[in-house]
């Protein structure tokens, strides 16, 4: 990514830490996790550190049954069992309570966001992932032209980063004027930076060449742009 795009992109943990909400929450599968792991493992047997890589993960098994082993034997000794019957007993077992707890806690967060959730930060979040897209096509764009395709690069380019900075600094007013008006319904917001308005500015960087690339990409910033100020209109009439 370069370097002007650095820093535009409206993160998760960004996102709910505007919103103070566990928004766009997604399910951990342990199995998942098991799997990348299992691959990066793989992947690195193959490679120039197979022995090492080989050794400390044998080991790691190995010494995990032993002391496993000890441990039983020295708080239920006598057990008929064997040990290693247990042992893939406590890990299956494990896995499947540990999974059965990433499942309630996300189900309980999803609830959380839906009783928060109303018709202006559902739009915002909408217009946050809108903005996202913007973003992501231009580095994709510029991975084209890097590979050595200089007929897509994208003209006026500091004019559209220039619409997606002031774009962004609106998002983010307008989520914490939502989240302002949602935690304290009764409260009349004073802070009047909440309400600055770059609108003017960013309409003045309209542009007449509308079917061009950098054209489509300025004139949707500037859409998302002027959707947020109207949910903000809508979020300032509700005090």
């Amino acid at each position: 990514m370069q370097d002007d795009l650095q820093g535009l992109e409206i993160s998760q943990i960004e996102l709910r830490q505007l919103t103070n909400l566990p928004v766009n929450d997604d399910l951990i599968l342990i199995a998942n996790k098991l799997k990348k792991i299992l691959n990066k493992f793989i992947e690195k047997i193959q490679g120039s550190e197979a022995a090492s890589v080989l050794f400390v993960g044998i080991a790691t098994v190995v010494f995990s049954y032993v002391f496993f082993d000890v441990v039983l034997k020295l708080f239920i000794p006598g057990l008929t069992i064997p040990s290693w019957i247990l042992f893939l007993l406590l890990l299956i077992g494990g896995s499947f309570i540990a999974q059965g707890s990433l499942y309630l806690l996300w189900k309980q967060r999803r609830q959380t966001v839906s009783k928060q959730m109303n018709p202006s930060l559902k739009v915002l979040l909408a217009d946050v992932e809108r903005y996202n897209n913007v973003i992501k096509a231009i580095f994709i764009n510029d991975q084209i032209e890097a590979a050595g395709n200089p007929e897509v690069k994208i003209k006026e380019r500091k004019k559209v980063l220039e619409a997606l900075r002031l774009t962004r600094s609106d998002l983010i007013r307008a989520l914490k004027t939502e989240r302002v008006l949602r935690e304290n319904k009764n409260f009349i917001l004073g802070n009047t930076e909440l309400f600055d308005r770059n609108l003017p500015a960013l309409s003045a960087m309209q542009v007449d060449e509308r079917a061009t690339q950098h054209g489509k990409l300025l004139n949707e910033a500037l859409q998302i742009a002027m959707d947020v100020q109207l949910e903000m209109q809508r979020l300032q009439s509700q005090e």
